[in-house]
């Protein structure tokens, strides 16, 4: 009786603190908020200018949630749209992606999008954007141009472009503006011995019948296996991502819970539909730009068990945010909640704390993860995103590709320019399968290259650079500098000679972009497969079935099968009050 009496008088102290705690908190909240108001009407009646309202308030609210995560986010009146694109995958422009001609110090057409406004009307890789309607647009940055070419659907504009390719002749459009959206799914295919394809890239509205549309139409080609791509896909929608896990997964599973401090607001999603299919072998690739949505997709399939999860450790976000509608037509994405997969893990990679200063990170150490375990009895950690079962790195881009390539910011930009004359030359090619550049084609570019006076700076030559310095500095430069010199004629910069050495890789990069100006996203995605050394190995592997098999089975075949799933708490709280670890040890 005594002992009962003491766990109750122990249950009602928190209780008691917590009341305490929770008024001294609102007192706090309605004080620092009238001292905010009183600041700012002070600010505004005294201070020696005049105040812009809109901009001073808001470097206030953007200041305060830098200390938070960064994902909780304000969205004043003019950047509405673009949280609503965000959450849609939609906007009203012309449909096609824009960029910064180094060499022409002008905003040209990259890539107009299959059956958009721009493609339509007849835009071109590497036309100059001159004027729309009456605004000049050649001293202008992209953002600029981009915000111009955006409006609302259904009215026009004049576009004035200059086509190099043609001489430098000048043209004029007339476009209309429509609701773009960005697709979610741009390819999906049947690849040797019956294994299917698909690629997600974000996890908009209704993806998830897309998805199903494609798994349905492979099936019916003959695909009795898959591969899922989720690579560099940043998430989106939950439910989304729920639906699809569904497709694989029976009616009713639990597949992430949702838990945060207003306990009436958590939730947990289940799967709502009866399956496609239980039983087909899949391959999920991701990799560090797989995030959110995405890993709650390849995190499901991996604690289920229904999946070989195959690639790079995952980005690590295990955070949810809800969009709220504020006064004025302004909006704030707010992470209300940390997420949980079914084996009740969060993946959650860095804890966003605070100081007095500002908001700083701390990445979760492999140290400090706990152990959970799938549906089989397969170990999985919590912290640090997703791990593959199977890590597979992908192929590393030579330096000289980087620097040719748009990522490099070629000042001479001849790659670029190079595809733009292939593509004016050649009104058709031959299908994405099919085509290759001719060994004439290559050399072409390869003079090209070498005419530009295009230069990149190698890294082993920094890197000797760096090492002469810290010789010289100790003592040791003087006793090896014939070595030195040796070493560094040995590592010349030599264009020739290191497109020779990485033509494969320049070949495989020239033919993608000149293949997106035919057919499109899906043609690149297409092409690029043969090439995709994740996809190798996926093949590889699902032409294997007991290896398949066997990595979804644990080490430990004594491990107990069909765990409990979600456990409310799995150990003991290190956060827990004194009082609580009291309680805890009397209840254990």
């Amino acid at each position: 009786m005594k002992r009962a009496f003491q766990l109750l008088l122990l249950l009602a102290l928190p209780l008691v603190g917590n009341a305490q705690e929770q008024k001294n908190h609102h007192l706090e909240v309605a004080k620092n908020l009238d001292i905010f108001n009183q600041i700012y009407k002070n600010l505004d009646l005294m201070y020696v200018d005049t105040l812009n309202p809109r901009q001073v308030i808001g470097n206030a609210i953007n200041a305060m949630l830098h200390g938070l995560d960064p994902y909780t986010e304000y969205y004043p009146e003019s950047e509405t749209k673009n949280l609503k694109m965000m959450l849609t995958g939609k906007y009203a422009g012309v449909g096609a992606l824009i960029r910064y001609h180094t060499k022409r110090k002008r905003v040209v057409i990259d890539e107009p999008y299959e059956g958009m406004p721009a493609a339509e009307v007849g835009l071109k890789k590497g036309d100059i954007i001159l004027s729309i309607d009456d605004s000049v647009m050649t001293d202008k940055n992209v953002s600029y141009v981009s915000s111009h070419l955006r409006g609302e659907p259904g009215t026009s504009f004049l576009l004035k472009v200059e086509r190099p390719s043609a001489g430098g002749k000048k043209m004029d459009f007339k476009v209309t503006r429509k609701n773009i959206k960005l697709p979610a799914l741009p390819y999906y295919g049947l690849l040797e011995d019956g294994i299917g394809y698909i690629n997600l890239n974000s996890f908009t509205e209704d993806c998830s019948k897309e998805v199903r549309r494609a798994y349905v139409d492979l099936k019916k080609q003959g695909a009795s296996s898959l591969i899922f791509d989720l690579r560099s896909n940043g998430g989106g929608s939950e439910m989304e991502a729920v639906d699809i896990v569904n497709l694989w997964v029976p009616k009713g599973q639990t597949i992430v819970e949702n838990r945060g401090k207003v306990k009436r607001a958590n939730h947990a999603y289940k799967t709502r539909f009866e399956p496609v299919d239980t039983l087909m072998p899949l391959v999920v690739l991701v990799n560090g730009e797989t995030a959110s949505a995405s890993e709650i997709t390849s995190g499901s399939l991996q604690d289920l068990d229904r999946a070989v999860v195959l690639g790079t450790r995952t980005y690590g976000k295990g955070l949810v945010q809800l969009p709220l509608d504020l006064p004025y037509n302004t909006n704030l994405k707010l992470t209300t909640s940390k997420y949980y997969i079914p084996s009740g893990r969060c993946i959650q990679a860095i804890n966003y704390r605070r100081n007095g200063v500002g908001g700083y990170t701390e990445r979760v150490p492999d140290s400090l993860t706990h152990v959970f375990y799938t549906r089989n009895g397969r170990e999985v950690r919590d912290g640090g995103g997703i791990k593959p079962d199977l890590e597979v790195k992908a192929d590393t881009m030579a330096n000289i590709a980087f620097y040719l390539s748009a990522s490099g910011q070629d000042s001479t930009e001849v790659m670029f320019d190079w595809v733009v004359d292939y593509i004016a030359k050649h009104p058709t090619i031959a299908p994405v399968r099919e085509f290759h550049l001719t060994d004439a084609e290559f050399a072409d570019f390869k003079a090209h290259v070498i005419a530009s006076g295009f230069t990149y700076d190698p890294v082993s030559q920094k890197q000797l650079a760096e090492l002469v310095k810290t010789a010289k500095f100790e003592g040791y430069y003087d006793d090896a500098k014939e070595a030195f010199d040796a070493l560094e004629k040995q590592l010349k910069h030599d264009v020739a000679k290191d497109i020779d050495k990485n033509e494969e890789e320049l070949r495989h990069l020239l033919e993608m972009s000149i293949l997106t100006a035919y057919y499109y996203q899906a043609g690149t995605i297409e092409a690029s497969l043969q090439y995709d050394k994740q996809v190798k190995e996926a093949i590889r592997l699902l032409k294997n079935p007991e290896e398949y098999r066997k990595l979804l089975t644990p080490k430990d075949e004594n491990k107990p099968k069909e765990r409990a799933l979600m456990p409310l708490k799995r150990e003991k709280d290190p956060n827990l009050t004194k009082t609580q670890k009291i309680i805890w040890e009397m209840l254990a």
